[in-house]
């Protein structure tokens, strides 16, 4: 395990030894043609990732400017977005909403619940309509996994043009995601989750029909101007310097993952979580998201349920791994098991194992 803890937090996660010596290869400018094929190549490789046959680029920067830049890129100023809010990222990008001079209507749920599709095509209906719908995929401060495919078909019928933006940051390479096939117009996600690397780049991906949007939409920005970005990093050539090493990390990500199959991937975070549930059971501590289906195949968030959530992570930490005590208004009442990116089975049978003896 090295002098470092093992993170089982949710994100930024474990990067293994392959990825890494990637990184500590010499620097080469962003300009060279070694670079250029790196970067047109990682975006041939994000399609099949995101299942879209659109347009797909990545940019050094944090998930949170995508959330910026959709809202720049694909709703008019003083345009009005609904906002699914069930937790703290979904509420950040409600805030973020206003703070771009544009008018966010927020559904709101209880921490821990999934939103309801018929609620949101009533909202649709009674109060739209909106120019896009901004919804977290996998609310990482609960560890809810929404009904992505159901809401973005409950907003089609109610509201075909409303654009359905996603923050994937949690569930992408992880969850099952169909950019195409549920008919997403915005989905990102950073390095540090699901991919299993260091935090620094946003993947995401835009249909035809947002393309076309953000082409009608004024001061857009510069460098995540969906309209120049997307087809020139697709290209190759990056509209600003991006971090060389990572992204010839990401490219071997993605040649790893669809070499073992997305579908294995998803998989084997399915089994995590059961896992991480059937010990839960044993110790008597109760998931936090009480509907099954509703539960993230990511980030276990589990009650404390008399268990005290500082002593179990410190047991964790003496036996070499490090576990979340819970988000926000949550912190030690409830903790959060991030099992993603490229964590197995027995790696968290080591972790759990040493949180209650």
């Amino acid at each position: 395990m090295g002098d470092s803890p093992v993170l089982f937090i949710p994100g930024p996660t474990e990067v293994d030894e392959e990825l890494l010596a990637i990184m500590a290869r010499p620097l080469m400018g962003h300009r060279s043609a070694d670079f250029v094929a790196a970067a047109s190549d990682t975006c041939q490789l994000l399609r099949p990732l995101f299942r879209c046959g659109d347009h797909v680029a990545f940019e050094t920067c944090a998930a949170t400017a995508l959330m910026e830049a959709g809202l720049r890129n694909l709703v008019p100023p003083g345009g009005r977005t609904l906002h699914l809010v069930g937790g703290a990222f979904g509420a950040r990008w409600a805030g973020i909403s206003e703070a771009c001079g544009r008018q966010p209507d927020r559904l709101e749920v209880a921490w821990g619940h999934a939103h309801e599709p018929a609620a949101v095509a009533a909202q649709l209906r009674d109060q739209g309509p909106y120019a896009a719908l901004c919804v977290t995929h996998n609310e990482t401060s609960t560890g809810v996994l929404q009904p992505l495919a159901a809401i973005t078909a409950a907003v089609r019928e109610v509201q075909p043009d409303c654009l359905v933006l996603v923050d994937a940051v949690t569930s992408l390479a992880g969850a099952e995601l169909e950019f195409d096939g549920w008919g997403l117009d915005l989905a990102f996600a950073g390095s540090q989750k699901c991919l299993a690397l260091p935090p620094g780049i946003t993947s995401y991906a835009v249909s035809d029909r947002a393309m076309e949007q953000a082409r009608a939409v004024e001061s857009r920005g510069f460098v995540l101007d969906f309209v120049r970005a997307v087809p020139d990093t697709m290209a190759g050539k990056t509209l600003a310097t991006p971090c060389v090493p990572l992204v010839f990390a990401l490219r071997r990500q993605l040649e790893r993952i669809h070499e073992r199959g997305l579908p294995a991937r998803w998989q084997r975070h399915l089994a995590m979580q059961e896992r991480t549930l059937q010990w839960a059971e044993q110790h008597d501590i109760q998931p936090f998201v009480s509907d099954p289906a509703g539960r993230s195949p990511t980030v276990s968030c589990l009650h404390a349920s008399g268990h005290d959530t500082a002593q179990m992570a410190e047991r964790a930490l003496a036996a070499g791994f490090r576990i979340d005590q819970g988000y926000g208004k949550l912190k030690g009442k409830a903790f959060r098991i991030g099992h993603m990116g490229d964590h197995d089975l027995a790696r968290l049978e080591s972790c759990l194992q040493a949180m209650i003896p």
